[in-house]
Parts: C-alpha cells; structure tokens; sequence
C-alpha cells in the first residue's frame, strides 16, 4: 500500500515535514543517507535541500533527475509529528480516501450524519471534516 504524500517542507539540520494525504505528518531525517551515500551528500547545500517537491502522484520527493526518496521510505522511516491538524482534512481528501464524492459529504452535513460546526467546518469555500466522523459515518477509507 502506498502512503501518498500530499506537501514537504524543508526544516533547519537537513530535516523535512512530510504530510502524507491522510492527514499523517512525519519528520525524515536526511543527514544519514548524506552521510551514507553519496549522491546525498550533494543536499547538505542549503539551496538545493529547499527546492524538495512532492513528485507527480504524491508517490514520493525529488529534488533534482538523480535525488529523490520513495513515499514508503518516507512513513516508514519517518518519525510521526503530533500538530493540530491530525485528524482534519478538506472534503476534497476525504472523498479521495474514501471513494466518495464531495456532494455526498456536503448532503452528509446537511442531513445532520456529520454535524456542521462540531465534525465538519466550512472556511470560505472549503469544507474540513474530521477523521473520526468520516471513520464513524463511512468505515475506514478505502484508498490510502
């Protein structure tokens, strides 16, 4: 199974936050592979460690054709991160992981099975719900 990454971050000591698509944040270290293997001694620049992206698919993070780590390397190594935002995410999201459409959670929320203002929470024009009322409305997702 595949833990696909939705945004990376670099951090100070060649250190990057990873938030994976189901609300999961992880801190990978960098500085062994750098120390291991050579062609990661080339991201002990500061400038090229920065320009970290999330590769076509959120199947893993380039920085350039030659440097890149896989999402499993990234969750399975990386150290889990509390932070505020564990457990929300945009409908958008949620309807990924779940195989459901946005409009079925909007008619969820208006039907009262996700409770506007206590499991879900509209912000401008996007809508975040929380993993446990997805989990308790629909089971546990069905894409990861």
């Amino acid at each position: 199974m595949f833990h696909k990454i939705k945004d990376v971050y670099p951090l100070p000591n060649m250190k990057l936050s990873v938030l994976f698509t189901d609300g999961t944040t992880k801190k990978y270290d960098v500085a062994p592979l750098a120390m291991r293997i050579p062609t990661f001694k080339a991201l002990e620049d500061d400038s090229l460690f920065n320009d970290v992206q999330v590769d076509v698919g959120g199947y893993g993070i380039i920085w350039n054709d030659y440097i890149d780590l896989s999402c499993d390397e990234l969750w399975y190594n990386g150290a889990t991160e509390s932070t505020p935002f564990d457990d929300l995410m945009s409908f958008a999201d949620a309807s990924e992981l779940w195989g459901l459409s946005e409009s079925t959670l909007r008619k969820a929320v208006s039907y009262g099975k996700i409770v506007s203002g206590v499991d879900a929470r509209k912000y401008g024009k996007q809508w975040i719900v929380t993993k446990d009322a997805m989990q308790r409305e629909y089971g546990d997702p069905v894409s990861a």
